[in-house]
This record gives structure tokens, C-alpha cells and sequence, in this order.
């Protein structure tokens, strides 16, 4: 939240951050209320948003760089609980990415009991540093 204080009014917390797999839970508290007493859609989208940029920071070599680029999201379900987002992909080979190119993660979020009320395709722009 240093680097990017706007993720604080989530109030997040990392579960899991290694390559290929992110992991952050998200409280429901007053904050991301919305008027159904449900988490609101753009807290929904923050917690994804997070858990994409961990993967990608602990995937991503030093070799190249990213950016995100555009998000797909679809509600699926009235988010009534805390939440937990999930970014997991299988990591390209990197050195095979000599010009940029657009790695879609998928990150699922999910509500206490498991069920997925959120799911948004985020597209990174990957290229080469220098």
C-alpha cells in the first residue's frame, strides 16, 4: 500500500505471493459498503487488481516489465462476506518474449463460503526492459 495507497481503503491483506499464484483477503467493513450492504463492485475490482499485480511482481523477471492494460469482469453473485481474491497463471517463458506481449491473468474472487462472486481477466502488457 506504500507503493499504491489508493489499494488501503480495502483494507488488504496478503494471504500468498510467490510466482504464478497471489492471494489477498479483502474485510467487509463500512468502508466498501455499497446501498445493499454488500461489498461495493469497485472494491471488488481493487482486491482483484491487487492480487494480478502481486502475481505479476513475483513472476515477472527483472528482465522485463509490465503494465496492466485492460480489465474483463463479470459479477456473479451479491458479495455479502469478506472476500478473497486469487491470481494464479502458469508463467510464460520469458525469454521467449522479445517484443511485447499481452498475458492475461485471471483472478477469481471468492466470498467466505467459496463461491466465486467476482471473476475479472486482467491484460498486462509484457515486454523486454531496454
Amino acid at each position: 500500500m506504500a507503493r499504491v495507497p489508493y489499494f488501503a481503503s480495502v483494507l488488504p491483506h496478503v494471504v500468498r505471493m510467490e510466482p504464478g499464484l497471489a492471494e489477498v483477503r479483502v474485510p467487509k467493513w463500512f468502508m466498501v459498503y455499497n446501498h445493499l450492504h454488500t461489498v461495493h463492485a469497485i472494491a471488488s475490482c481493487n482486491a482483484a487488481e491487487m492480487a494480478m499485480g502481486m502475481l505479476m511482481e513475483a513472476t515477472v523477471p527483472r528482465s522485463h516489465r509490465w503494465i496492466p492494460k485492460s480489465m474483463t469482469v463479470h459479477y456473479l453473485d451479491k458479495a455479502t462476506t469478506s472476500l478473497q481474491a486469487r491470481a494464479q497463471l502458469d508463467p510464460p517463458d520469458f525469454a521467449d518474449i522479445t517484443e511485447g506481449v499481452d498475458l492475461v491473468v485471471p483472478v477469481t474472487v471468492t466470498d467466505r463460503s467459496g463461491t466465486e462472486v467476482v471473476h475479472a481477466d486482467i491484460t498486462t502488457w509484457v515486454t523486454p526492459v531496454g
